[in-house]
């Protein structure tokens, strides 16, 4: 069944996908395959998909094809079953069980359709004691105790709602890429697969190292705990200095990230501060035990930054170029960020119903390789006659010869990683739970995130897991020529320096591809590769301000301007800080893409598409994450947003204490309204009032629908609460306490009974406990590797590459490479 293309056609042209899912998460999968040239049919129910009716549906359903089946109706599901069988790929975010009541479950269309792909998305995954709660956002945020851990944002005591998909998007990102490595898979073998993922694993991508932490904490209870960020309104270590977040004169917000020391240093100097290293009571800096040390420390940064206007500090940077304090960012405001004017990530796309829809283009741009080709979303069911009329395909046999099955979908290919920290790095460790050998690159005192924190090693070791490390310094001719030889037999190369970096270094694509014309080039750097922020430090924060997550997380809350005295600065930053990093965060959200975008090209390679190059940024991939508020046009309807309290979107989907704790609640159709009523003590009333007497009325009337709601909420136990609606079928969850790496890896927790923890190695550590890979394949094996030390493959790499023990040594001896 696998069908080709070429250097001069779209990536994905001939490859059909059926999208059975009305979720953010399907919609932003299936988005990617329309983007790179696949026919996208969208079956959506009478009435069309309520998709529709959110701001960004013609962003999400560019490209498609819309039919309408009734999937309640045999002849019409006859017709989607149909459209599935003549597929490649077909994608549905149902609860576990549902696929199979309608007979469109993989095992009901494999045997007449050998080679298809079939990926499935749910809440909490298809083991465990959550697997038939409805899936939805908010109810896996609060189940995992990521709401509580956001205590602090809101205005009020108790946990907080955060805007961001911080589940939906990375799930969208971990079944598109695992539906692209299962095809790459099936273009030898011939033979399709399940994908399973969960929003619930896609939680857990953010997390770049409290899971280790937590180890060593549980290990090593005596000697190392676990510190929140700050207490008691206070940072609590040095970690919020680095990451500063002020308060300008003319008032806006600025955000900091100097988390390397020599970066941090760069930033006293520009603050004209740097004396205080040399000062028996500053020499510390920014780590101070004492509390008042630390406020005081911390009111004179917030002072320094106070004393210029937003155009002064600019001027700075310009003069400090590893000095770099991001505008925080509301909506769209990003499109007017002159990187992204730069790079040309946004397109406007004529639509027939709206006008002009200005919008982010693809996830990863093609910087060599054929265009792509936006198009307008469908009207409903305008592809009706077209998809009813046209021939079914028929499949070819199996071939007897084709790949066994248990081995990795990227067996065999070699990824190459040129980069540090988490946004790039984890993305190719995605690669390599795939079954890819992935050979980091690394300096010779190894990549600054391994010694993040106190205890050595633990920062890193998440990215680090899967792969093989040489330490080389690639600013020697020595250490150049061993990456050169490492290209030789590479597929792909990841790249995340800053702009221009790879060109001085001279392991640009130009140079790489000169060595080996078959290499996929991915670069994937904070800003660009180029332009007027491309040099510039860019870290989690510094972008989640720029491309306005923390402003869709907490923007009812936060106050801009520059009469906000010093106590509601403090207070706001830290708000700030929860709302940028405190759950989810820009590292999180752009590792997933990218790992996305090297499957893509991967794919596009195998399927005869050259050797592309492409980009992806952090700001595009968080622009993308935040898409529900990333639409313009004329008319548009307002996204979801919170409440000024950050409990949640609507009375129906929404925080409520109980008379012992905190539950969230989703039931926010008219059927869950209808099982709630009917559950809840007092629903009786609720469902006579009426004010609530139609979902029209309900939606008008949602301030006082939440407030009789909160009343007989009060009335009971959170516990009780979860059970009695759960009997009912309706979605409501303990708001569980974090940390949220807690509520995956402990013994009885829900990731733990839901299987996924597995045991690996570590030189550090010998056996630990490390999340099993995050995407579920039926024919195909994955791997959860361990994580390893700095240069711990060095020898036997060079080895492979026949260099002698002789040569080796002197390599080591001259400083070119550290073993």
């Amino acid at each position: 069944m696998a069908t080709t293309t070429s250097a001069e056609t779209a990536f994905l042209e001939g490859l059909r996908v059926v999208d059975f899912s009305n979720t953010l998460t399907g919609t932003q999968a299936t988005q990617v395959f329309a983007d790179f040239g696949a026919e996208v049919v969208h079956v959506e129910p009478p009435g069309g998909s309520p998709l529709r009716t959110q701001a960004a549906y013609p962003f999400w359903a560019r490209g498609k094809k819309s039919i309408v089946l009734d999937l309640g109706d045999d002849t019409d599901r006859a017709t989607a079953r149909g459209l599935a069988v003549d597929a490649d790929v077909v994608v549905e975010t149902w609860r576990p069980g549902v696929a199979e009541r309608l007979g469109l479950a993989y095992d009901d269309l494999v045997a007449d359709n050998p080679g298809l792909v079939f990926g499935s998305v749910s809440g909490f995954g298809r083991r465990g004691p959550m697997r038939d709660v409805r899936g939805y956002e908010g109810i896996v945020m609060a189940k995992m105790g990521a709401l509580k851990t956001l205590a602090g944002m809101a205005p009020r005591p108790g946990p907080a709602f955060p805007s961001a998909p911080y589940c939906s998007y990375p799930a969208s990102q971990l079944v598109a890429q695992g539906v692209l490595a299962a095809l790459y898979e099936r273009e030898h073998s011939g033979v399709g697969q399940r994908v399973d993922t969960s929003l619930m694993q896609g939680l857990s991508v953010h997390d770049t190292f409290n899971w280790h932490a937590r180890i060593i904490a549980k290990r090593y209870s005596a000697g190392f705990t676990q510190a929140p960020l700050e207490q008691d309104g206070v940072p609590s270590g040095g970690l919020s200095f680095r990451l500063l977040i002020a308060l300008t004169k003319d008032g806006r917000w600025l955000q900091f990230s100097q988390t390397a020391q020599r970066l941090f240093e760069a930033m006293m100097t520009a603050f004209d501060l740097y004396w205080m290293f040399d000062d028996p009571k500053w020499a510390s800096a920014p780590e101070f035990d004492d509390v008042a040390t630390r406020v005081e420390f911390w009111e004179t940064l917030l002072g320094v930054v106070r004393s210029k206007t937003t155009a002064e500090w600019l001027e700075v940077f310009d003069a400090h170029p590893n000095v770099w304090g991001e505008m925080f960012r509301k909506g769209t405001e990003v499109f007017d960020h002159p990187q992204v004017k730069f790079n040309g990530s946004v397109t406007t796309i004529d639509d027939p119903e709206r006008g002009d829809v200005v919008q982010p283009g693809p996830i990863a741009q093609i910087l060599e390789g054929p265009p792509v080709d936006l198009r307008r979303a469908p009207l409903p069911d305008e592809h009706r006659a077209e998809l009813r009329a046209r021939p079914r395909r028929v499949h070819a046999p199996v071939a007897a010869d084709g790949a066994p099955a248990g081995l990795p979908p990227l067996h065999g290919v070699t990824v190459l990683e040129l980069g540090t920290y988490y946004a790039a790095p984890f993305g190719a460790t995605l690669l390599a739970q795939y079954g890819a050998r992935v050979i980091k690159i690394e300096q010779l005192d190894g990549d600054p995130m391994r010694n993040m924190l106190p205890f050595p090693e633990i920062a890193g070791m998440k990215a680090l897991e899967g792969k093989e490390s040489i330490a080389v310094d690639i600013h020697t001719e020595a250490g150049r020529d061993i990456v050169l030889e490492l290209v030789k037999d590479a597929d792909i190369v990841l790249q995340s320096f800053r702009a221009g970096v790879a060109d001085r270094l001279r392991l640009d694509a130009d140079s790489l591809q000169a060595v080996n014309p078959e290499l996929v080039y991915v670069s994937s750097p904070g800003y660009g590769v180029g332009g007027p922020c491309g040099h510039r430090p860019a870290f989690a924060p510094t972008i989640g301000a720029g491309a306005g997550l923390a402003f869709r997380n907490a923007g009812s809350v936060i106050r801009e301007g520059a009469d906000l005295d010093v106590a509601e600065v403090k207070r706001s930053a830290m708000q700030l800080a929860k709302a940028v990093m405190g759950v989810g965060n820009s590292d999180g959200l752009s590792s997933v893409t990218v790992g996305t975008a090297l499957c893509l090209g991967l794919l596009a390679h195998r399927r005869g598409a050259g050797a592309p190059r492409l980009l992806t940024t952090m700001m595009n991939s968080t622009a993308h994450a935040l898409s529900e508020t990333m639409v313009t046009y004329a008319g548009q309807p307002e996204p979801p947003m919170s409440d000024p309290e950050l409990r949640g979107f609507s009375a129906r989907y929404r925080l409520y204490e109980t008379a012992d704790d905190w539950v969230f609640l989703a039931a926010p159709t008219e059927h869950e309204w209808n099982a709630l009523t009917g559950a809840l003590l007092g629903g009786r009333a609720l469902a006579d009032d009426p004010r609530f007497a139609t979902e029209a009325l309900r939606v008008a009337n949602d301030e006082a629908l939440a407030t009789a709601l909160a009343a007989i909420f009060a009335g009971g136990n959170a516990d009780e609460w979860e059970r009695s609606l759960g009997a009912a079928d309706v979605a409501c969850v303990v708001a569980a306490d974090g940390p949220v790496e807690a509520n995956f890896m402990d013994e009885g927790s829900v990731g733990e009974r839901a299987g996924l923890v597995t045991m690996t190695n570590n030189p550090t550590l010998d056996d630990y406990e490390r999340l099993t890979p995050l995407v579920d394949l039926s024919r195909s094996a994955t791997v959860a590797g361990g994580s390893v030390l700095c240069g711990q493959q060095t020898r036997p790499i060079l080895t492979e590459l026949g260099y002698d023990e002789t040569r080796i040594a002197a390599l080591a001896a001259d400083g070119v490479i550290g073993l």
